[in-house]
């Protein structure tokens, strides 16, 4: 399974990069908008964990071009603000599959790694 991280934290980007690795993984990290661009462009992934407080560029942007590469790869949005509490992430980009804290477990989300990374089975 490949994984994008796209996180503003590099202390959690990597935290969570290990984990994943751990778990089987293949696991890219950056920390911006053109660098979540060039590693789409180079390679397909199957799972986006993105930063939708993204400071190196726009969430959304990553996240359209995203589902522009990379059809069938599943976003898991990561955002402690109130401002996407209601659900309305999953209304603005179709590919979101989950919404997260900074402060999930590593655990937690090498599970919904897991789960939303696989092939769909229709």
């Amino acid at each position: 399974m490949h994984v994008l991280i796209v996180t503003n934290e590099a202390a959690l980007g990597t935290l969570w990069q290990r984990h994943l690795e751990r778990s089987g993984a293949v696991v890219e990290v950056t920390q911006t908008q053109d660098g979540a661009i060039d590693l789409l462009d180079r390679k397909p992934v199957d799972i986006v964990i993105l930063n939708m407080a993204l400071e190196g560029g726009s969430a959304l942007a990553v996240a359209d071009y995203a589902g522009f590469r990379c059809p069938g790869a599943k976003i898991i949005s990561v955002t402690n603000s109130n401002f996407f509490s209601g659900g309305s992430v999953f209304a603005l980009l179709p590919n979101v599959c989950a919404q997260v804290t900074p402060t999930t477990p590593p655990d937690d989300i090498a599970a919904m790694v897991e789960h939303f990374g696989k092939p769909d089975q229709s």
